[in-house]
């Protein structure tokens, strides 16, 4: 009896932190990766990988990358960006990736979310898939990354799958919690309540799990979206690494950058982000905040 064949999987924004960590966690499946990116020459160099240049809201490039696949990912949100840019890019372009992909038959879709669409704010406690979203007006990252989940669902006939990871670790120039949040340290924005939440995960297990779920190693299912994702609807799923707080990440930091936090006493968020839904899928992160918070700390004294 022959093997099945090695699955075809989509990834936007390939040449990205996720992105390529997911790339690579593909190649693990033995995946043919299509990896679509802005600029000629930018994909990552893993055999397996096939580049694909161009704008994944451009439908003709968006059937053709989806024609054959099994899976798509999509990584890409241009944080930072002026709101009418992030709107433009993630919530009116991410869907038309999904048309493409639902009408190519693809098998499923899985997008990376933040679970920064969540009140977070002090004494709500704990939070879980089914947790409060942040209201219109929130901030133009959290408004569009809700509106994009929002536009997602709306694509019929395709099984989608919603990961909201929290502050992502990981090593790279690009990398927000490594690089570009420990320079505006030095540059002085250096107070935090000690005692607030910071919810993490490094940028490997969160592509771990996204690789899992393109490739099938976690099945879709009926309809118990606790056991898995559900068949043709469209499922959130939170990860998240061990708990953590600004005492953490920030005092790892400043010790790096030979400076002093400066802590504050305001009410903040305390709770926990509520993982028992991607575990009960078969995830576990295997990056402890010991080994993340080393990663970094070598990253800037180096």
């Amino acid at each position: 009896m022959s093997e099945n064949p090695p699955p075809v999987v989509v990834v936007t924004g390939a040449n990205g932190l996720v992105g390529t960590a997911v790339c690579h966690a593909l190649i693990e499946h033995s995946a043919q990766v299509r990896a679509v990116v802005r600029r000629a020459g930018t994909a990552p160099q893993f055999e397996g990988v096939t580049e694909f240049v161009g704008d994944f809201a451009d439908p003709e490039l968006a059937r053709e990358v989806t024609e054959g696949a099994d899976a798509v990912i999509t990584t890409v949100h241009p944080m930072g960006s002026p709101r009418d840019v992030q709107h433009q890019v993630a919530v009116e372009g991410t869907p038309v990736l999904a048309r493409a992909a639902r009408d190519a038959g693809v098998a499923r879709l899985v997008h990376v979310s933040t679970a920064g669409v969540y009140d977070r704010s002090a004494g709500v406690g704990d939070v879980a898939e089914d947790g409060s979203l942040l209201p219109e007006g929130s901030g133009d990252y959290p408004d569009t990354k809700n509106a994009t989940d929002a536009a997602l669902a709306q694509v019929e006939g395709l099984t989608t799958v919603l990961v909201r990871p929290p502050a992502i670790m990981g090593a790279g120039e690009t990398s927000v919690w490594n690089t570009l949040r420990p320079q505006e340290v030095r540059d002085g924005e250096r107070s935090a309540n000690p005692d607030k939440t910071w919810a993490w995960i490094h940028v490997n297990d969160l592509a771990t799990l996204v690789a899992d779920v393109a490739a099938g190693t976690i099945p879709t299912v009926d309809d118990d979206p606790e056991q898995g994702p559900v068949a043709g609807a469209t499922t959130p799923v939170i990860v998240a690494g061990e708990p953590a707080t600004w005492r953490d990440y920030l005092g790892a930091v400043c010790e790096a950058l030979g400076v002093e936090p400066e802590w504050t006493d305001e009410e903040e968020w305390t709770g926990q982000l509520v993982t028992d839904r991607v575990q009960r899928w078969g995830w576990a992160p295997r990056v402890s905040l010991s080994e993340a918070l080393g990663e970094l700390r070598q990253g800037l004294r180096a």
